[in-house]
C-alpha cells in the first residue's frame, strides 16, 4: 500500500481506536497521548515499518507547524489575567527562575556526559525545560489538590511552552547550517521584538473587531466565536511572519494572552469548541513523534542517555523548583510534590520535530536524546500522577481537619 494510503489508514483507526478506548487509558498507567506514542514507535521506524515519515519532509514540518500555532493559541488564552493577579506568586518564580535553572543544568550535563557542543547542550535543555499538564491529568484535574496547587502546575506549563520557545528557535537557528550567520541582536530585535508587537497588536484588534454590544455579541454562537478565534491565530502567524518578519509563533502566543484577557467570553468558547481539534492536532503529534523513533536512535549514546534522563527528571527539575520556591511559605512535601510533576510532553515533541526538521548536524542525536526523556517521563509520571494525587490531597485534608501530618508546616494553600 502506498505510503500516504497506509499512513491515513492507521491514523484513522488509531483516532477511531483511541476514542473507543479512552475511558480505559483514563484508568491505566498511561495516558491516552502515551498510548499513541507507544503505537507510533510500534507500527513505524521502531518495529513493523508500516508507516513512514521522513524527518526533514514538509508534512512533517507543515503538521509541527500547525500544532505549535493552535497549541500555543490554546496556552496564550487560558492565562487567566484574574488568576495571575490573584495566584501569580508560585507559577511566576517557577517560570522565571526554575526554567531557566533546568535549562543550565540539563545543558552542563549534555556537555559533560554527551559531549555535545554548548550551544547543542543548550538547545537540549531548552527543549526539555517545558513541562505537560496531559500526562498528570490526575493532578491538574483532581479537585481534591490543593486549589494553589493545581493552579501553579496547570499555568507554569500553559506558559512555559511559549517561554521556552525563543530559546528553542534561537539555538536552533545559530545551528542551522542552512540559515548562514547567526546574529542574536538580530534575532532579539527583529523575531522576539516584532513578535511581541505583531502579537500585541494582532490581540488587541480582535478584540475590538469582535462585536461588543450585549445584541450582537448574543447573536454570535460559541461555534463562530471559536471559528473566530482560530481564525485570528491563522491571520496572527501569516502577518507576523511577512516582511519584515518577526517570529511568527511568539506572536501567536501573545496575541492569545492579548485577547484572552481582553474577551474572555472568546476564551471559554475556544476551550469548549476548539479541544477537539487540539486533542487531534496532538495525537497526530504523538503518533509521527513515535514512528520516527527506532530503539538503535533512543539509545545510540548508551548509559550517557539513560544519565540525562535521570538529571532531567531526578536532579534539573526538582533543584530547580526547589531553588524557585526557596523562601516561600511551602512546605517541602509541596514543594517535592512541584518538583516532580513537571513532565515532559507535547512541547517536547512539536519542539523536538522542529529541530528535526532543520539542517542542524546534530539534529538527529538531539532529538533522540530529547524522547528518550519524553518516553521516561511518560512512564514514571504516568505511574505517580494517580497516587500522588491521593497522597497530596489526604495532607491537605488532614490540614483541614486539624491534624497536620507534617509536623506543623505551614499549608500550601496560604503560601504566597
Amino acid at each position: 500500500m502506498p505510503s500516504f494510503e497506509a499512513t491515513a489508514t492507521v491514523l484513522g483507526v488509531l483516532l477511531m481506536v483511541g476514542a473507543l478506548a479512552s475511558g480505559l487509558a483514563r484508568r491505566s498507567v498511561l495516558s491516552l497521548a502515551a498510548l499513541f506514542v507507544l503505537a507510533g514507535f510500534v507500527l513505524g521506524d521502531g518495529a513493523l515499518h508500516w508507516i513512514e515519515f521522513r524527518a526533514r519532509s514538509g508534512l512533517v514540518e507543515d503538521l509541527a507547524f500547525a500544532a505549535l500555532i493552535v497549541i500555543l493559541f490554546r496556552d496564550g488564552l487560558e492565562v487567566d489575567g484574574e488568576m495571575l493577579q490573584r495566584a501569580w506568586h508560585l507559577p511566576l518564580r517557577k517560570l522565571v527562575l526554575a526554567m531557566p535553572l533546568t535549562t543550565i543544568i540539563v545543558a552542563a550535563s549534555a556537555r559533560v556526559l554527551i559531549g555535545l557542543s554548548w550551544t547543542e547542550s543548550f538547545l537540549l535543555g531548552a527543549l526539555l525545560s517545558p513541562t505537560d499538564p496531559v500526562l498528570s491529568s490526575s493532578v491538574v484535574n483532581n479537585p481534591r489538590v490543593p486549589r494553589l496547587i493545581r493552579h501553579s502546575l496547570n499555568l507554569e506549563s500553559g506558559m512555559n511552552d511559549g517561554l521556552a520557545l525563543p530559546a528553542v528557535i534561537a539555538f536552533s537557528a545559530a545551528l542551522d547550517s542552512g540559515q548562514g550567520n547567526f546574529v542574536w541582536w538580530e534575532f532579539v530585535l527583529q523575531d522576539v521584538t516584532l513578535g511581541l508587537v505583531f502579537g500585541i497588536g494582532m490581540g488587541l484588534l480582535a478584540s475590538f473587531v469582535l462585536p461588543r454590544s450585549r445584541g450582537l455579541r448574543e447573536a454570535l454562537t460559541s461555534h463562530q466565536k471559536a471559528l473566530f478565534a482560530l481564525g485570528v491565530a491563522a491571520a496572527t502567524y501569516g502577518v507576523t511572519a511577512i516582511e519584515p518578519h518577526g517570529n511568527a509563533f511568539i506572536g501567536v502566543f501573545t496575541c492569545a494572552i492579548t485577547l484572552g484577557i481582553r474577551r474572555p467570553d472568546i476564551r471559554a468558547s475556544f476551550e469548549q469548541r476548539a479541544e477537539d481539534i487540539i486533542e487531534v492536532v496532538k495525537l497526530m503529534i504523538f503518533v509521527v513523534f513515535g514512528a520516527l523513533l527506532t530503539f538503535d536512535g533512543l539509545f545510540a549514546d548508551g548509559w550517557s542517555a539513560v544519565a540525562i534522563v535521570v538529571v532531567t527528571l531526578l536532579v534539573a527539575r526538582p533543584v530547580a523548583v526547589f531553588a524557585a520556591l526557596a523562601g516561600t511559605r511551602l512546605d517541602t512535601a509541596t514543594k517535592g510534590f512541584s518538583a516532580w510533576f513537571g513532565p515532559k510532553g507535547v512541547a517536547t515533541m512539536t519542539f523536538s520535530l522542529l529541530v528535526l526538521s532543520k539542517q542542524i548536524p546534530n539534529g538527529e542525536r538531539i532529538f533522540n536524546l530529547a524522547a528518550l526523556v519524553v518516553f521516561a517521563s511518560i512512564l514514571a509520571h504516568g505511574l505517580t500522577d494517580t497516587p500522588g494525587a491521593n497522597w497530596i490531597a489526604r495532607r491537605a485534608e488532614a490540614r483541614e481537619r486539624g491534624s497536620p501530618t507534617g509536623g506543623g508546616e505551614p499549608s500550601p494553600v496560604a503560601a504566597p
